[in-house]
């Protein structure tokens, strides 16, 4: 199923779509394999599937962390890889993003790596570090292999950068709704409403927000303001890292959380779709007043 099918899917149910960041590897293999299991399970609609970096710049602490203990047990590109293929073959049939920082495909070579992610099961990439304007040669080889190319605004976007990206993006929006880093506390969400109330008006694709959200009311807040859904992932790698050495305790608690999450998915889309008869009776009433104020 690709990202296409899934949100008509989610939409004809009135849900949220959830989708669950896990950088491969953290501490090891097999427990990877069962967390996005738990996650698939328990209300992941889409994995995020991150394949660790030495410099994971739009990361934080845990990420930053959960990356380097990867790497040190010999994690690469190619065992994240097959990891994709494992996943398939155990029966995981949500649509998964590969997160990659730059160097890793340009060091494979662009081609060689979205024809190995696309035959392992992939639907799409995001690669944080890579700017739209340097994007584009990457993005028309995706789009030739049938993958979307995921872009990325925040609430710093100017407003004519804003309205290239959305044009140009397939798949879905990640919309980061902080300024920082993965894992960040928010202190304020009104400029992240605000952007998605901006993102929305301005294009029908799917609006994803990622960054801070670690609650199922984090999760409704956002798609009731007319997000899509959310993304979580810095929560879920704070849990088992408090348990390192039996990592597998923690899964228990994960799903409950993905569950909480989920949750919030279905319930802010609901509410947003309850509010649109109010908001259309109030532009009728509005418009019936401005029509007896006009009235000879």
């Amino acid at each position: 199923m690709d990202l296409e099918e899934k949100f008509l899917e989610l939409a004809g149910r009135g849900e949220g779509a959830h989708m669950a960041h896990v950088y491969y590897g953290d501490p090891n293999e097999d427990f990877s394999i069962k967390l996005i299991e738990t996650l698939f399970e328990n209300g992941a609609d889409i994995i995020e599937f991150g394949i660790p970096f030495s410099d994971p710049i739009a990361d934080g602490e845990v990420f930053r962390a959960a990356c380097e203990r990867a790497l040190n047990r010999g994690i690469t590109p190619a065992k994240c890889i097959n990891g994709i293929k494992m996943l398939r073959a155990n029966g995981i049939k949500a649509p998964m993003v590969v997160t990659t920082y730059f160097n890793i495909p340009y060091t494979m070579g662009i081609e060689r790596f979205l024809d190995e992610i696309r035959i392992a099961g992939a639907q799409a990439i995001l690669i944080p570090d890579l700017p739209m304007e340097e994007a584009k040669p990457l993005m028309g080889i995706a789009r030739k292999k049938g993958l979307d190319v995921i872009l990325q605004v925040s609430p710093t976007t100017s407003e004519a950068r804003l309205e290239e990206i959305l044009a140009r993006a397939s798949g879905f929006i990640y919309l980061i709704g902080l300024e920082g880093v993965t894992g960040s506390k928010p202190k304020d969400r009104k400029a992240t409403l605000r952007l998605i109330i901006k993102a929305r008006e301005k294009t029908n694709k799917p609006i994803l927000v990622g960054f801070g959200i670690s609650k199922g009311k984090d999760a409704e807040e956002m798609v009731s303001a007319g997000a899509d859904g959310v993304v979580v992932g810095s929560a879920y790698a704070g849990i088992y890292s408090e348990n390192l050495m039996e990592p597998s305790q923690k899964l228990s608690e994960i799903a409950k959380l993905a569950k909480e999450i989920k949750l919030g998915c279905i319930n802010g889309y609901r509410r947003r779709i309850s509010m649109v008869p109010c908001a259309n009776i109030e532009r009728r009433d509005s418009s019936s007043n401005d029509q007896r104020d006009h009235a000879p």
